[in-house]
């Protein structure tokens, strides 16, 4: 079976990548958005990380080589630019308030949480320290491969495995808490 990315680790100098990226951003511009969102809990971060994504993106392309699947290069891109913004020091220092924001329309954040089919999961998801909560975003909502998602995260498959036991465990303990 023919992945459709498959065209792009044999892309050369010269192939027009503007269509590429097009096709890149129609196709996981929500992914990264949303993982970016998940990772760093402020919508402008997830805006500007996006972009940054795909510029990279953009910049690397012509060096895919198929070791990974796209998204899953992409959403490794998405977290590699999200954890740099979260230990930049002017973020660190800065703390822009969400005043200008507030009108009739709605949150980023809304329009994110509802586009999943349970607020509530999502919300408690949330809640979750973010070691845990990336283990269980990848594999439940990108549907990653255990191997994937240890090499997005640079860590060993088994303790992919432990995250997810870790974080599952810690879920049904915060949902049956939510019930009672």
């Amino acid at each position: 079976m023919t992945d459709q990315w498959d065209y792009l680790k044999y892309l050369a100098e010269g192939y027009d990548r503007s269509k590429v990226l097009h096709d890149l951003m129609d196709s996981f511009g929500n992914d990264v958005w949303n993982f970016a969102y998940f990772l760093t809990h402020r919508s402008d971060l997830a805006d500007d990380i996006s972009q940054d994504v795909f510029l990279a993106a953009y910049n690397g392309l012509y060096a895919f080589r198929g070791h990974c699947s796209v998204k899953s290069w992409l959403l490794t891109i998405t977290r590699n630019k999200a954890l740099h913004y979260l230990q930049s020091a002017f973020l660190r220092k800065v703390t822009l308030t969400d005043k200008w924001s507030r009108g009739a329309s709605s949150s980023a954040e809304q329009v994110v949480f509802d586009r999943f089919d349970n607020r509530s999961v999502w919300e408690t998801v949330m809640q979750l320290p973010r070691k845990y909560r990336e283990v269980l975003v990848l594999d439940y909502h990108y549907g990653l491969k255990q191997k994937e998602i240890a090499t997005l995260l640079r860590v060993s498959e088994g303790t992919v495995k432990s995250r997810s036991h870790r974080a599952k465990k810690r879920m049904s303990d915060l949902l049956s808490r939510e019930e009672v």
